[in-house]
């Protein structure tokens, strides 16, 4: 199915928290977040093909066990199609790198390039500002991975500032633990008053650390037996509310020659952070492609 013509492919890159703090709370009872979103040169790969029929279909399982119905990517070209008030449709398929439950951005960075994708190749033209909002509405990670910059977040985490990151690559380790977001912020030792950061704390490197850190680290003994092992090779951090860990080093020598100590059995692989969204590239190049 995939090898017959139609088919594009389209990357949908992970992202790291270089840290994260809660300062407060919204009157809704939404946590109020403070974070750096990185993006990595890796992660997944969604192929699309527009289809005439109107019909959003799935190929394969983008999760194991999620139904159609509920996946991200499924419900992003909805989305799109109610939004834009298009006939088209799209079959939908993804190879999946980006492990579930890490706090990499996995669901969210898929559904945010259907929503990119979908909009040029059915000329739908709603563009970011509106693709942003969209997303908003299936993740507060996903207007990140829309607009494509690193960025300095506040709110739920959509309220975005690009900044510039020096060029950086990243031990990262999967643990392979999945604890719902939800019974996190439940937790009852997560620390929600924290002092507010500024951009200028984050530059100058004052440590700000992850609020769900603590909370992960005295409940999962598989994290906190990675952050031990990290600790040999550099500074351990969390990404997100998920189980993921990462190091980060000036080079990718440096980042190679770490990962061939750690021990054995660990999911760990290395990473080089992106400039700019891998996808805002290759939307660069098909809009040349479709130019000539």
């Amino acid at each position: 199915m995939l090898d017959e013509p139609g088919w594009s492919e389209w990357p949908a890159p992970a992202k790291l928290n270089l840290f994260l703090c809660i300062p407060g709370r919204r009157a809704d009872g939404y946590h109020l977040l403070q974070t750096v979103f990185r993006l990595l040169d890796w992660g997944d790969t969604v192929r699309l093909r527009p289809r005439p029929d109107g019909r959003i279909v799935r190929h394969g399982e983008s999760v194991a066990g999620v139904a159609e119905a509920d996946d991200l990517m499924v419900r992003a070209a909805k989305l799109l199609q109610n939004s834009a008030k298009t006939s088209y449709g799209a079959d939908i398929s993804v190879e999946k790198r980006i492990p579930a439950g890490g706090g990499f951005g996995g669901g969210s960075s898929d559904a945010a390039t259907v929503l990119v994708a979908l909009d040029r190749l059915w000329g739908t033209g709603l563009g970011p500002d509106r693709l942003a909002e969209l997303g908003l509405q299936l993740g507060a990670d996903v207007p990140v991975f829309v607009r494509g910059d690193n960025a300095w977040a506040e709110g739920v985490g959509e309220v975005l500032s690009p900044v510039q990151l020096p060029p950086a690559w990243y031990l990262l380790v999967d643990p392979g633990i999945q604890v719902p977001t939800a019974e996190l912020y439940r937790a009852p030792e997560l620390t929600r008053d924290a002092p507010p950061a500024t951009i200028s704390d984050f530059v100058s490197g004052v440590p700000l650390g992850n609020a769900f850190e603590p909370v992960l680290r005295g409940r999962e003994p598989a994290i906190e037996a990675v952050f031990a092992a990290l600790s040999r090779v550099g500074t351990p951090r969390l990404t997100g509310s998920g189980s993921g860990c990462f190091v980060e080093f000036a080079t990718r020598e440096a980042a190679e020659a770490a990962l061939v100590v750690l021990p054995r059995g660990l999911r760990a692989w290395v990473a080089a952070g992106a400039a700019r969204s891998p996808l805002r590239v290759a939307l660069e190049g098909w809009s040349r492609q479709v130019e000539v």
